[in-house]
C-alpha cells in the first residue's frame, strides 16, 4: 500500500474512534485485499497504534501514540537556553551521532535532538540500547562545559539527579539511581545515561549527554532477554505518560542543576546523588579492565568516581566499568 493509502486507513479509523470496523468494510472502502488490510494494520501498530481484534466485530483503536511537538516543547519550557534549539527525527540510528555532528558544525550548548526511534541506540561500553517507536524518550543534549576533562564524569552524574528529579515531578514516580548512569525501578531500569566528550590539546571541545528512557512500552514490547531486567514508566504507573511535558521537565531540571553545579562546583551535586542513589552502602561487584571486586559502596570520589572499600578496608575509585548489585 502506499503512503496515502495509510493515511486513508488511519483516517478511518480516527473518523470511527472507539467503533469496531470489519476487515471486510476496511476491505471495501480502501478497494483492498483483507490481507492487505491486516498487513496494514500491524504497519500501524509498529507506528505505536494500537488495536483490538475481535471475531466477527473485527477492529477498533484503542489508542493512538501521543508525537513529539516542537510547538508543545516550546511552550512547556521555561529555562533560559537549553531545549531553545530542538531537532526532532522520526527514526535515526543514534541522536548521539546526529548531536555530534550539530556539535562539530557548532550548534549552542542546550541544542537538543530526539528522535521517535533509533536503529542503533547504544549505551555505555558499546552496549545496544533498546530503542522502539514512539514510546521512549531518545534524546542527546550538547553542552559545552569548561571543567577539565578528568572531571566530564560529574555530569553524568548530574543527569542521573536530573532525570529523577523529573520523573518524579511529573509521574510522581520515586527512581534511584545506580551509579554511575542508570536509573531504576524496584530494581529494574527504566532509563540510560551516555555522556561522551570530545576533546582538543586535552580540553573539552563538547560533550553530548545521552539519555534514554523507556516511558510507555507495555511488557509485550520488550524483547524476552529484556523482560526481567527492565520495565517502563507506563508500566510502574499503569498509564500513559505525557512524553513532551516530560522531556520539558528533564530539560528544566538539566539546567538548573548545571547553574547550579558552574556556580558552587560538584558538591551539592554529589549531595543530590547520594541521596538518590540505590548503590550507596550497598555490596557490589565491579567489573572493569583491572578485573573484578568485591566490595561495599562507600561514598563518591571528587571526581564521580565510586569510592567502593574493599575487604582489607581500603577504599578503591572506581572511574568505569559495570557494578552489580549484591545485597
Amino acid at each position: 500500500m502506499k503512503k496515502n493509502e495509510t493515511l486513508t486507513l488511519l483516517d478511518i479509523f480516527l473518523e470511527q474512534s472507539g467503533q469496531f470496523l470489519s476487515g471486510e468494510e476496511i476491505s471495501r472502502r480502501l478497494n483492498i485485499s483483507r490481507t492487505a488490510v491486516w498487513k496494514q494494520i500491524n504497519k500501524l501498530r509498529s507506528a505505536g497504534y494500537e488495536f483490538e481484534a475481535l471475531p466477527r466485530l473485527g477492529y477498533r483503536m484503542t489508542e493512538k501514540p501521543e508525537p513529539l511537538d516542537p510547538a508543545v516543547l516550546s511552550a512547556c519550557l521555561t529555562n533560559r537556553s537549553f531545549g531553545h534549539q530542538i531537532e526532532i527525527l522520526r527514526s535515526t540510528t543514534s541522536t548521539q551521532e546526529d548531536a555530534r555532528r550539530l556539535a562539530e558544525e557548532g550548534a549552542p550548548e542546550g541544542t537538543l535532538v530526539i528522535a521517535e526511534e533509533q536503529t542503533g541506540g547504544r549505551g555505555r561500553m558499546g552496549k545496544k540500547f533498546y530503542s522502539p517507536f514512539g514510546k521512549g524518550i531518545w534524546m542527546s543534549l550538547i553542552l559545552r562545559p569548561t571543567q577539565p576533562l578528568h572531571l566530564t564524569q560529574q555530569l553524568t552524574l548530574l543527569a542521573g539527579v536530573a532525570v529523577r528529579r523529573a520523573i518524579h515531578k511529573t509521574t510522581g514516580l520515586e527512581a534511584g539511581i545506580k551509579w554511575p548512569n542508570d536509573l531504576l525501578i524496584d530494581g529494574k531500569k527504566i532509563c540510560g545515561i551516555l555522556l561522551e566528550s570530545a576533546t582538543e590539546d586535552d580540553v573539552v571541545r563538547y560533550c553530548i549527554a545521552g539519555i534514554g528512557i523507556s516511558v510507555n512500552l507495555k511488557e509485550e514490547d520488550y524483547p524476552d532477554e529484556l523482560k526481567t531486567i527492565a520495565t517502563s514508566l507506563r508500566m510502574v504507573s499503569g498509564h500513559n505518560i505525557n512524553r513532551n511535558e516530560l522531556i520539558c521537565s528533564i530539560l528544566n531540571e538539566m539546567e538548573s542543576l548545571y547553574g547550579l553545579y558552574n556556580e558552587q562546583g560538584f558538591e551539592p551535586i554529589a549531595s543530590l546523588w547520594e541521596a538518590s542513589s540505590v548503590t550507596m552502602n550497598r555490596e557490589v561487584r565491579v567489573q572493569s579492565s583491572r578485573g573484578v571486586m568485591n566490595g561495599t559502596a562507600a561514598g563518591l570520589h571528587p571526581s564521580g568516581a565510586l569510592l567502593v572499600r574493599n575487604g582489607d578496608g581500603e577504599l578503591i575509585p572506581v572511574f568505569s566499568g559495570d557494578i552489580k548489585l549484591l545485597k
